[in-house]
């Protein structure tokens, strides 16, 4: 290369862009600037951030109330089964009728105090023996669990017209030990 054609390079000013309206044309300019293609108004930007936010309340608000919910009923579906299967279990271990009701409820008391409930372990428990007799050698022992599980955030003024509760229960047999001495 030559001298020439390298100050030719350097020298050469940066070319001017015309401008979009030129002022000699006699066409009007619209009253928004354009956009390209595929873009909205310059007044709607932002618009789908709203309706975002707007369709998310919509729809997550049930779904994390049905989410707490379904929690509390497998806490209480938890919570009767263990109560029912411990409760018929320690019957059948007791030495008297008296001392297995309750060992009984204390074990409901217990399984249901482990999953957050606070219901009266005696009236959630219903024992049912063989005619037989309670504790005689062979004699099936039938312990049902019941609990009401309230729905969340429901105000005690609709509790009053309508039932806001699920009751959730469970039932569970055990068999007196067959070498038990009779007492």
């Amino acid at each position: 290369m030559t001298g020439r054609a390298v100050r030719r390079l350097t020298s050469r000013q940066p070319t001017r862009r015309r401008p979009v309206w030129p002022r000699h044309t006699t066409r009007r300019r619209p009253a928004w600037p354009r956009q390209p293609a595929g873009r909205g108004h310059a007044d709607e930007d932002g618009s789908a951030v709203v309706e975002f936010l707007g369709l998310s309340l919509v729809l997550l608000v049930p779904l994390v109330y049905l989410v707490l919910v379904l929690g509390r009923v497998q806490a209480a579906a938890f919570a009767v089964e263990g109560a029912s299967r411990e409760a018929a279990r320690t019957y059948t271990a007791a030495a008297t009728i008296d001392d297995g009701a309750a060992q009984a409820s204390t074990a409901v008391a217990v399984a249901l105090a482990d999953q957050g409930f606070a219901d009266d372990p005696v009236q959630a428990l219903t024992l049912e023996c063989a005619p037989e007799g309670c504790l005689a050698p062979g004699a099936d022992v039938r312990a049902r669990v019941e609990v009401r599980v309230p729905l969340p955030f429901a105000p005690a003024v609709l509790r009053d017209v309508v039932p806001l509760e699920i009751p959730v229960s469970a039932e569970h047999a055990a068999r007196v030990d067959e070498y038990r001495e009779a007492g």
